[in-house]
């Protein structure tokens, strides 16, 4: 497609709808004009459907009255919140992507530091909140909502020793590329400055990045928990010997992060930046944002768990459990708190088209990065961490050493990076034959041809895990007392996400078979008139548009 192919349909499209003539293009599609992706992160199928169904006057359900609910949709496995974004907007898993954590490993990599590319390569990729730019003021750092290079790792990239960014990391581009390319518009909201991530290769891809992050909390308590008088300037965490306040632990201080994106998405339907000011750039051709309070409202063992994030209570929820009350999803009063403020946020973007009169050409698609498991209560297992696990029971086995000393990464899953790859079926062997004897509760162990039908060859690969373990349903790696719930792995609760695709004048309708949120990034380049195959996931992977759509 030409360059400015996008913004010539759009000025077509356009036209037509202001003779009042059908909006439909030229070849048959509907008249998309912008695509408006939500990522609810933890919003199961059941929790949306159950929301719609309870709340038939709330903006979820508006949406959902001209839609198409995929209700058996799968997102990536692992499910982490980096191989789910980029399921999202490359059209590819984790096989494609090659990323399979916010923490990971590279077999090609040096730490950070002032070494550079020196001496043996082979760490951990720390791609998180921890590489935040920090600026101290009056014993106050103040997150910039940026990267702080000096924190990045080194590696090789065009034949040159650079910091390698997280988009550096993935191995394949993104929607927003293509849509950039073909002229249009983009815009991202997410939680941490590393969604830098989802900028495709050259790291240009986004026009409007906004990462806003979501550990650091706008209103903050001193070291006796009294609340230090706002309003700040930005996001901030208390330095010098004092509890850094982390806001997701609290419901209430997550929603505040989520409706500062929600108020970037209404500025970029106004045609500004994610600020609301400066000069009119015009809405994105495709644009979204991360939201996080639904997550955590599933997770926290008890809203604002450790007391150090403050914010308005007003329903009453501090100290009261998260999660779900039973195994059908019936989701505590934290959790519908929750859903409830995220969907009163949702109604101000539908108002915000409408206002705008773009609406009706604006394809909106809710989904998640991942869901949560477990969701029934009863079946959470905190057993702590598996190489710690691993140690204790065979302190003196080479084989187990190699496991308590690989790279490794865990949650509700475990992802092993062996120093001596020699040892991987050994390793992977142990695991499955010392399973009850050491208290690990694997349901199965991939590694060797079971990990390759999947993923990539790790004795080929730099990136890919040597092992990755499987655990029970509702086993979570870990001996925090402050989660009752966790994402990462392969279950159906991690994985069956809520997906609707809207647009006024769409046959309502439900479709029970499978899909994937692979095919998201293929379907909005589909819908706007592009061509989903200049996605390289979706070469290497064969992913199709989502079904019932009539695209």
């Amino acid at each position: 497609m030409k360059q400015g192919m996008i913004l010539m349909k759009m000025a077509i499209a356009g036209a037509i709808a202001g003779l009042g003539l059908c909006a439909l293009a030229e070849d048959g599609e509907r008249d998309v004009k912008h695509v408006l992706v939500i990522s609810v992160d933890g919003m199961h199928a059941v929790d949306a459907e159950r929301f719609i169904a309870t709340h038939p006057d709330s903006a979820l359900a508006e949406i959902a009255s001209h839609a198409v609910r995929y209700t058996a949709a799968a997102t990536s496995r692992p499910s982490d919140s980096f191989p789910g974004v980029l399921s999202i907007v490359t059209g590819g898993s984790s096989a494609s992507a090659d990323v399979f954590y916010d923490v990971s490993w590279s077999r090609t990599q040096w730490p950070p530091g002032p070494a550079g590319c020196t001496g043996t390569p082979g760490q951990q990729t720390t791609y998180d909140e921890t590489i935040d730019l920090l600026t101290v003021v009056n014993g106050f750092a103040i997150d910039q909502n940026r990267i702080d290079p000096t924190l990045l790792p080194w590696g090789m990239k065009n034949g040159a020793c650079q910091h390698i960014y997280p988009h550096d990391f993935v191995k394949v581009n993104t929607m927003f590329d293509v849509v950039k390319q073909a002229g249009g518009r983009t815009a991202w909201a997410d939680k941490h400055a590393a969604y830098d991530l989802v900028t495709g290769p050259m790291g240009t891809a986004v026009d409007d990045l906004y990462t806003p992050e979501v550990t650091n909390p706008e209103t903050l308590n001193d070291a006796s928990g009294n609340p230090i008088p706002g309003p700040y300037d930005g996001d901030y965490g208390i330095v010098g010997g004092v509890a850094t306040p982390d806001a997701t632990v609290s419901v209430n201080c997550t929603l505040d992060n989520d409706r500062r994106k929600f108020k970037a998405l209404i500025a970029e339907i106004n045609g500004y930046d994610h600020t609301g000011t400066g000069p009119q750039v015009g809405t994105p051709t495709v644009f979204g944002t991360d939201l996080q309070a639904i997550s955590v409202g599933q997770k926290v063992s008890h809203n604002n768990t450790n007391g150090s994030c403050h914010a308005p209570d007003p329903a009453g929820l501090d100290g009261k459990p998260g999660g779900y009350l039973d195994g059908s999803g019936n989701p505590t009063p934290v959790l519908e708190h929750a859903l409830e403020q995220t969907d009163l946020q949702l109604a101000m973007v539908v108002a915000a088209l409408k206002a705008r009169h773009l609406y009706d050409s604006t394809l909106v698609i809710i989904s998640a990065k991942h869901g949560q498991t477990p969701i029934d209560p009863l079946q959470t297992k905190k057993i702590g961490h598996l190489q710690a696990l691993v140690g204790t029971y065979a302190p003196n086995d080479p084989v187990a050493q190699a496991i308590v000393n690989a790279g490794e990464n865990e949650d509700d899953i475990a992802l092993i990076w062996l120093q001596d790859q020699s040892v991987a079926a050994a390793a992977a062997q142990w695991l499955r034959d010392n399973n009850a004897a050491a208290g690990l509760h694997i349901q199965q162990v991939l590694s060797g041809d079971l990990l390759k039908l999947r993923f990539r060859d790790p004795a080929t690969d730099d990136q890919t895990p040597d092992i990755i373990v499987v655990p029970e349903l509702g086993v979570i790696y870990t001996g925090s007392t402050a989660k009752n719930a966790e994402h990462g792995g392969f279950s159906n609760d991690d994985t069956n996400v809520a997906l609707i695709v809207s647009q006024p004048g769409m046959q309502q309708k439900v479709i029970k078979g499978a899909v994937l949120t692979t095919q998201i990034a293929p379907t909005v380049l589909k819908a706007l008139g592009l061509n989903p195959a200049e996605l390289k996931a979706v070469q290497i992977e064969h992913t199709e548009v989502l079904p019932g759509l009539g695209l």
